[in-house]
């Protein structure tokens, strides 16, 4: 059974966080660790809406991947998210450990917030907001 309303509820924090990516388009002013971190949120809490709604408990985790095992194992269509979980990194230690992501060219920020923005949709049609 789906919990709409937990679904709902994350799906408004991802909402948040998509809208903080979107603020954070100068890499002068917000560094990659940063933006990426509010990647990987948008990501995580996108998912786990996703699972709420299809009748997943989710599992206390930031590790993308595992989320999106379970949605897929449960008959959800997230081939085309499989690239975020890179940002699964961004949860803890490229936060807390400097120079823990390597820094070869930086992030391509309009590039994710249109992945992040395309998972944001997709759990909208899973799901209605209030």
């Amino acid at each position: 059974m789906s919990d709409i309303k937990q679904a709902q509820a994350m799906l408004r924090m991802a909402h948040r966080d998509l809208n903080a990516l979107r603020g954070m388009q100068n890499a002068e002013v917000f560094a990659d660790e940063i933006f990426g971190f509010h990647v990987q949120q948008a990501v995580e809490k996108g998912l786990k809406a996703w699972m709420c709604a299809v009748g997943i408990t989710y599992p206390f985790t930031h590790q993308v991947s595992r989320l999106l095992v379970l949605l897929r194992d449960a008959g959800a269509e997230v081939d085309a998210f499989w690239g975020l979980d890179e940002f699964t990194i961004y949860a803890h230690q490229a936060r807390y450990e400097e120079g823990h992501v390597a820094a070869d060219a930086p992030l391509e920020r309009e590039h994710l917030i249109q992945s992040v923005g395309a998972l944001v949709s997709q759990v909208e049609s899973e799901i209605t907001l209030p």
